[in-house]
């Protein structure tokens, strides 16, 4: 009898292990732009196993922009929101919300890209006076990228939010607005077809270039409560940005997920995304940016020190 119930509390304990082994945190993720090579670190990450393999299964909405997927972090609707733009994160916790920046996303803006019909009679930003020039939504990027282009080049444009690329390209072909923008791989096929023509990139923006642009954040009501859930996303999330550089196959599981060819898959990465763009682990530029945000009016005064150490809390590696 004592051998018996020594078995049965044995395997008892097994049963309990592995249900704990295959139990896993359900993480709540909001990300902007379905598709672009950067914001698919997460997806390609979940469809290769790796997060599931950190203990985490990733429930992802996909938001217009930056704007949407920091309201969703805040409001606390989602717990992590990736590729929110740097300018609106700061200005959102200068005006105490309750976010928290948990990595790096994207470091320059080359792969963000203003274009107009190949027919349209501008040639550069510098003809966007009384034009509309496109961005996605309020705190993104893109909002930043434009606000930029206006101060630096005395631009006299109508900035207007216009949501993903797929509704820029309808609203810039049907002359609902004069400049669109779009990022990899969306619009190679009409650049390739002389549909469209480039006329600016995020880097033409002197703010933007070289600096970090997005940034991966977590509502910080989260992250007090859940600290090694995000310590291991981060892990996992690294772990995906290797395997999408390193690992042949992750170019076929992007391009199977996007049902686009394996060729532009690889041209997306290769030409618009440097392995050093994507890497989460530090934020470039942070003293220029500061003092930018309050130059294009998304901050009021230069965070501080202590504000930016409270604001960045990337988990160690």
């Amino acid at each position: 009898m004592k051998k018996l119930a020594l078995v049965c509390a044995l395997a008892t304990l097994a049963f309990f292990d592995v249900s704990a082994a295959l139990a896993q945190d359900k993480v709540k993720l909001a990300i902007g732009q379905r598709g672009n090579w950067d914001t698919s670190v997460s997806e390609v990450g979940q469809l290769a196993g790796i997060f599931k393999k950190h203990g985490l299964e990733l429930d992802i909405v996909y938001t217009n922009g930056a704007g949407e997927t920091q309201q969703a972090v805040i409001s606390g609707s989602v717990d992590i929101g990736i590729a929110a733009g740097v300018m609106g994160v700061l200005g959102a916790y200068s005006k105490g919300a309750p976010v928290r920046v948990i990595g790096a996303e994207t470091t320059g803006a080359n792969d963000l890209y203003w274009y107009v019909k190949v027919d349209s009679p501008i040639k550069s930003l510098k003809d966007t006076d009384g034009k509309t020039l496109a961005y996605s939504t309020n705190g993104s990027s893109t909002h930043g990228i434009v606000t930029a282009f206006i101060k630096q080049y005395q631009l006299k444009a109508t900035p207007t939010a216009m949501g993903g690329p797929a509704a820029n390209l309808t609203a810039v072909m049907s002359g609902q607005v004069d400049v669109g923008w779009a990022a990899p791989p969306f619009g190679l096929d009409q650049l390739d077809k002389k549909e469209i023509r480039i006329i600016a990139t995020g880097n033409d923006a002197d703010a933007f270039r070289g600096q970090t642009v997005r940034l991966n954040i977590a509502n910080a009501n989260y992250l007090t409560a859940h600290k090694d859930v995000v310590d291991r996303y981060m892990k996992a999330y690294r772990e995906a940005v290797n395997y999408m550089y390193t690992d042949p196959n992750a170019l076929k599981v992007y391009a199977d997920w996007l049902k686009i060819s394996e060729a532009k898959a690889k041209r997306t990465r290769d030409d618009f995304f440097p392995r050093a763009a994507v890497e989460p682990d530090k934020i470039v530029g942070l003293d220029t940016i500061v003092k930018d945000a309050v130059a294009l009016k998304f901050t009021a005064n230069e965070l501080t020190k202590a504000q930016l150490d409270d604001l960045i809390q990337i988990p160690p590696r």
